[in-house]
C-alpha cells in the first residue's frame, strides 16, 4: 500500500528549475535514502512530501489517515518542543495517542467507568502501543542521543540549537509515525548517538525517507536509494553501497553506448561520402536515413567529483609530531583542562583518525597540534621540516579576496588560467569563480577551503571534520585524495566510512585522556563493545611505563613484564624489574591481560589479511604481513608466558 504518491511534480525558484516531472511513491515499510549533490532538491522534496511546500506542478497524495512526521533542519525552533517544561515532557509529547489514551483511562477509572466496553477497548489499544513502557522508552531515547539522566529535567529552552534538534529527533522516534522523514539526522550526533539511532530506526516497522550524506548510516538503515540529480529522481534497490555499484555500472554502460554510437555515426558519414563520390545516390540516401535514425551522442551527465591534487613539500621527518605529558585546554577566561596525552607520537605516512564523544576535546587537541592553542603543560613537539596544512571545522575567519578566484590567488599565487582550471575541479565553473565569498553556502565554502589546501605544499594535513557540508560524491573524492601518495594525515571526523577507509589507527579522546588504539574503526567499536575504555587503556600504559623505569635490585626476584612492540613490529626482550607490591601486581595482571586481548585481536586481523587475494598477489604485501604476523605471534607468546607466571605466583 502506498502511503504517499507524488505525480509529475515540479518545483522552480525564480528562473531556476529544482525538480521537473518527478513521479515517485513510498510504500508501507519502505526505507528510502535520498542522495545527490548539495542544492539538487532533497530538502525541497521532503518539504513537499509533508506539505510544508507546494509543487508548481503535479500533485502530492497521502493515504487516508496516514501519520507523517518530519525532522527538518529547522526543527530546533519547534514550538511544541520549546513549550515543554522538561526534556522528558518534550519527548513524551511525541507519543500523542498514548498520552490521550492514558488520560481517558485515568478519567474512566476516577468516574467509575472501568467496567465499560469503551474502557476495555482503550485498555487493549494502550497495551498494543506498549503504553506502560513509554517512560522507559523516553528515558532511553534521551540517553541514547547524549542526554544523561541528570539532564532530563532541564528546560528545552536552555539547550543549544544542536541539542534541541537531538531532542526533536528523540520525540520523533517515540512518536513512531507511519512515515518518518529525516533531513540530515546525524548532524550534531556523536558516534554513540548515531549507533543508537541506527538501532532505533532498524527496529521501526514504519516507512522511512532520510536525506543524508552519512554513507555508513545509509548502508545501515535503508533498503532503497533515490538519487536526486539533474532535476529528477532515479530509483535504485539496496543500500548506499549497492546504489554506488549500480550507479557506476550505469555510467560505464552509458559510456560504452556513447562510444558505440560515435563509431556508428562516423561509419555512416564515411559511407555517405563514399557513395556520393561514386554517384550511387540510392545507397547514399539509404545511409543518410540510417544516420538520421541514430540517436545523437550527448556527453553523459556524470557525477561531479573533486579532483584534488596537492603540491608536494617533501616527505617530511620520520616523526612529525610527539606529545609528551601534554595537557590541552583553554587559558581564558579561566584555565580549563580538556584532555591529557601522556606519550603519543605521529609517524611519517600514518593516517590517524581522532575520535571520541562530542565535547571530549578532539578539536582542542588538533588546534594545539596546529599551534593555534598552546598546551597548558607538557610538550607538543613538532619536528623541523614539518609543513602543516590545517582545515578548521568552524571557518569563521574570512578568506582574503572578495570573490572565489581572488581568495584562491590570495592564498596561493597562481596564474589566472591555472586558478580557473583548478577551481573547475572543485565544481566552481564559469561565472561561479566570480561568486562573492560572503554568500557561499557551507558546502561551497568547504570546497573552496579544500581547493586552497590542495595547492598548499603540505606534508602534514590536520583536518577537522573535512566532510562537513560535502555531498557524497565530494566525500568520495576527498577519500581518493587522502589515499593518494605518502602524506601524513591527522583527521578529526564522525564520518565512519571515511575513517574506515582512510585510517589504519586511531587516537581516542575520551575520559580526559588521549590514547592510541592499534586498529581501525571497526576494531575499536568491537573493543568498546567488549569493555575497552580510554581510561583503562591509559592506566595500563602508564603502569607499563612506570614499571619500565623501576630499577632492579640485585637481591630481588625478577618479574616478567609485558613485551614492548616497536613500530616496525619487532618485539623487545622483557626487562626484569623490582618485585611488585600487591597493588602493582594486580595492575601488572591487568596490563598483561590487556596485551593478550590486543595481540590476539591483531593476530586475527593479520591472519585474515593473509587470505586477501590482493595481499597474496603482491610479494611485498605478503612479506610485510607475514613479518608482522611473526612479530605479533612472538609478542602474544611472551604475554601468555607472563600471564602463566603471574598465575603461578597467585596474582589475582
Amino acid at each position: 500500500m502506498s502511503l504517499l504518491t507524488l505525480t509529475s511534480i515540479g518545483r522552480e525558484i525564480g528562473a531556476v528549475t529544482i525538480l521537473s516531472d518527478v513521479s515517485v511513491s513510498v510504500a508501507a515499510g519502505e526505507r528510502i535514502g535520498l542522495v545527490g549533490p548539495n542544492g539538487a532538491g532533497k530538502t525541497t522534496l521532503l518539504r513537499m512530501m509533508v506539505g510544508r511546500e507546494e509543487p508548481d506542478g503535479g500533485k502530492v497524495e497521502h493515504a487516508r489517515g496516514v501519520r507523517i512526521e518530519v525532522l527538518a533542519q529547522e526543527s530546533s525552533h519547534d514550538p511544541k518542543l520549546l513549550e515543554a517544561a522538561t526534556l522528558t515532557e518534550a519527548v513524551r509529547g511525541g507519543a500523542e495517542e498514548i498520552t490521550r489514551i492514558a488520560a481517558e483511562l485515568h478519567a474512566a477509572e476516577i468516574g467509575g467507568g472501568a467496567a465499560s466496553p469503551e474502557y476495555a477497548a482503550a485498555r487493549q489499544r494502550f497495551d498494543a502501543l506498549e503504553g506502560y513502557t513509554i517512560d522507559d522508552r523516553v528515558a532511553a531515547a534521551l540517553r541514547g542521543l547524549g542526554f544523561p539522566t541528570a539532564r532530563h529535567s532541564e528546560s528545552p529552552k536552555l539547550l543549544s540549537g544542536g541539542e534541541q534538534t537531538r531532542v526533536a529527533l528523540a520525540r520523533l522516534v517515540i512518536a513512531d509515525p507511519d512515515l518518518l522523514l529525516l533531513d540530515e539526522p546525524t548532524n550534531h550526533l556523536d558516534v554513540e548517538a548515531i549507533e543508537w539511532l541506527e538501532g532505533a530506526l532498524r527496529a521501526r516497522r514504519g516507512a522511512l525517507v532520510v536525506a543524508s550524506h552519512d554513507r555508513a548510516f545509509l548502508d545501515t538503515v535503508v533498503d532503497r536509494v533515490w538519487e536526486v540529480r539533474n532535476h529528477t529522481v532515479t530509483r535504485f534497490r539496496g543500500n548506499y553501497s549497492a546504489y554506488s555499484q549500480q550507479r557506476e555500472a550505469k555510467e560505464e554502460d552509458a559510456d560504452r553506448d556513447a562510444e558505440r554510437r560515435t563509431k556508428e555515426i562516423a561509419r555512416e558519414k564515411e559511407l555517405i561520402q563514399t557513395y556520393r563520390s561514386h554517384r550511387k545516390y540510392g545507397k547514399m540516401h539509404e545511409h543518410e536515413a540510417r544516420l538520421a535514425a541514430i540517436e545523437p551522442v550527448v556527453a553523459p551527465k556524470r557525477r561531479a567529483a573533486l579532483a584534488i591534487s596537492a603540491a608536494g613539500a617533501g616527505r617530511g621527518p620520520a616523526e612529525p609530531v610527539r606529545l609528551v605529558e601534554a595537557v590541552v585546554g583553554y587559558r581564558e577566561p579561566a584555565p580549563r583542562t580538556i584532555a591529557t596525552a601522556r606519550s603519543i607520537a605521529l609517524h611519517r605516512g600514518e593516517r590517524i583518525g581522532i575520535v571520541g564523544p562530542n565535547g571530549a576535546g578532539k578539536t582542542t587537541l588538533l588546534k594545539s597540534i596546529a599551534g593555534i592553542l598552546p598546551p597548558l603543560s607538557g610538550e607538543i613537539q613538532v619536528a623541523a621540516g614539518v609543513v602543516p596544512g590545517y582545515l578548521a571545522q568552524v571557518r569563521a575567519a574570512g578568506l582574503h579576496g572578495t570573490t572565489v578566484i581572488e581568495a584562491l590567488r590570495a592564498a596561493v599565487p597562481v596564474e589566472l588560467g591555472e586558478a580557473r582550471a583548478h577551481l573547475a575541479r572543485f565544481l566552481f565553473r564559469g561565472s561561479d569563480v566570480d561568486k562573492q565569498v560572503a554568500v557561499l553556502s557551507g558546502g561551497e565554502r568547504s570546497r573552496l577551503e579544500l581547493a586552497i589546501l590542495g595547492l598548499l605544499p603540505s606534508n602534514l594535513l590536520l583536518l577537522d571534520e573535512p566532510t562537513n557540508h560535502l555531498d557524497v560524491d565530494a566525500c568520495e573524492s576527498l577519500e581518493r585524495f587522502l589515499l593518494d601518495g605518502e602524506r601524513t594525515v591527522l583527521l578529526v571526523s564522525h564520518d565512519r566510512r571515511l575513517l574506515e577507509r582512510i585510517c589504519t589507527e586511531l587516537w581516542i579522546v575520551s575520559d580526559g585522556r588521549v590514547v592510541r588504539f592499534d586498529g581501525g574503526w571497526r576494531a575499536w567499536r568491537t573493543a568498546v563493545a567488549n569493555g575497552w575504555t580510554a581510561a583503562a587503556a591509559d592506566d595500563v600504559a602508564t603502569t607499563g611505563r612506570s614499571a619500565a623505569r623501576t630499577p632492579k635490585l640485585a637481591t630481588e626476584t625478577p618479574a616478567v613484564v609485558k613485551p614492548a612492540v616497536k613500530k616496525a613490529g619487532a618485539v623487545a626482550p622483557a626487562a626484569p624489574v623490582a618485585k611488585l607490591s600487591k597493588e602493582q601486581a594486580r595492575r601488572r595482571r591487568a596490563a598483561v591481560e590487556a596485551d593478550l586481548e590486543r595481540y590476539g585481536l591483531k593476530k586475527s586481523q593479520l591472519e585474515l589479511a593473509l587470505l586477501d587475494p590482493q595481499v597474496l598477489a603482491s610479494y611485498t604485501d605478503l612479506a610485510r604481513v607475514s613479518s608482522e604476523l611473526a612479530d605479533v605471534a612472538a609478542a602474544l607468546l611472551a604475554a601468555e608466558e607472563a600471564w602463566l607466571e603471574l598465575e603461578g605466583e597467585g596474582v589475582k
